[in-house]
């Protein structure tokens, strides 16, 4: 059933070939449990540009027009009259997903990134008012279950990010027992791997950035790096196999993996976050012979995303950024 709506400013594509342009769209009424937020920072995640591209058609196909935009943070100008986290005026932030089925067994686990029905911020289906969801590139109405606190002291530009790069790292950091003790390798220093670094370091890790580029060393070693290797230097790589507990592989071009899976120690694990549009070649022998783990891991659930805004308060993390206006 369609519910009222209002109009609401957006920046949309109307075309995988057009630009993000002014335009306006229909947001639903708050209803009984919903949070409206006006929006005061949206990062820009490299899925944002596939989307508007339709690069990622074969596996969710983009709807035009379509309102990107899933690292939020912003104000809260209305509620419903069931809300009792937030009242007019909180800060809150918005990340990757606005539902889910709260019904699953993914669900039940705290695990709403897996969930078979999640709903994504934007490009999933509109049960409300039909059509798509739309995201952060316009203010928003979002169910309370999905609505984050974001530590106030924190640069609120700067916490926009942590609602995707920072998920997704933090996550499988956690699940796979990163902390003191712990030899951790990086792969890859951009808007993920700048974040890896900077909670390994916090986990008590010692932490190793992978590299091609000499001239990010520096960088590397601010954000919190113990050292920094070059990938493309065999020796100073063979330095190292056998050694590594975790490898968090961030990048997104075609590149050797196997390179990597041959550093983990006995029981390593390397997971994915990056991802290569094309398949990678997985050699078994270098799995076989040490009991490695290769494996990927999306964002977090909403309670674990909430946990990773209060490690970073605690911690006061953020991401580097650079501030640019919408209209940009």
């Amino acid at each position: 059933m369609q519910r009222s709506s209002y109009n609401a400013k957006a920046y949309s594509a109307a075309s995988e070939k057009s630009g993000l342009r002014s335009a306006t769209i229909p947001r639903r009424e708050p209803l009984e449990r919903d949070v409206q937020i006006e929006i005061l920072y949206c990062g820009i995640c490299h899925s944002d540009l596939h989307s508007v591209r339709n690069e990622w058609s074969e596996f969710m196909a983009t709807q035009y027009p379509i309102v990107p935009g899933h690292e939020i943070v912003g104000r809260v100008t209305k509620v419903g009259s069931g809300v009792t986290r937030f009242k007019e005026g909180d800060l809150a932030a918005v990340g990757c997903m606005v539902d889910s089925d709260h019904t699953c067994a993914q669900c039940k686990a705290g695990l709403e990134q897996f969930c078979p029905n999640m709903v994504l911020t934007f490009n999933s289906p509109d049960k409300h008012l039909g059509g798509v969801t739309y995201g952060g590139y316009s203010d928003i109405v979002v169910d309370e279950p999905f609505v984050l606190r974001v530590p106030s002291h924190l640069g609120l530009a700067a916490a926009a990010p942590l609602l995707c790069a920072g998920i997704t790292t933090y996550s499988p950091m956690r699940h796979h027992g990163v902390g003191k003790g712990k030899k951790v390798g990086v792969v890859g220093l951009g808007g993920l791997g700048h974040m890896a670094v900077k909670f390994g370091r916090a986990f008590g890790a010692h932490v190793a950035v992978f590299t091609t580029s000499p001239h990010k060393k520096e960088d590397a070693l601010r954000l919190g790096a113990d050292e920094v290797i070059l990938s493309r230097d065999a020796n100073e790589m063979k330095k190292h196999e056998r050694s590594f507990d975790f490898i968090l592989d961030a990048v997104s071009a075609d590149h050797d993996i196997n390179a990597y899976i041959n550093l983990l120690a006995v029981d390593g694990n390397l997971t994915l976050v990056g991802a290569p549009a094309e398949p990678l070649r997985v050699p078994a022998f270098s799995l076989i012979m040490g009991r490695r783990n290769l494996s990927g891991s999306a964002i977090g659930g909403i309670a674990e995303t909430q946990e990773m805004l209060d490690f970073c308060g605690k911690h006061h993390i953020t991401a580097d950024i650079e501030v640019i206006p919408i209209q940009k």
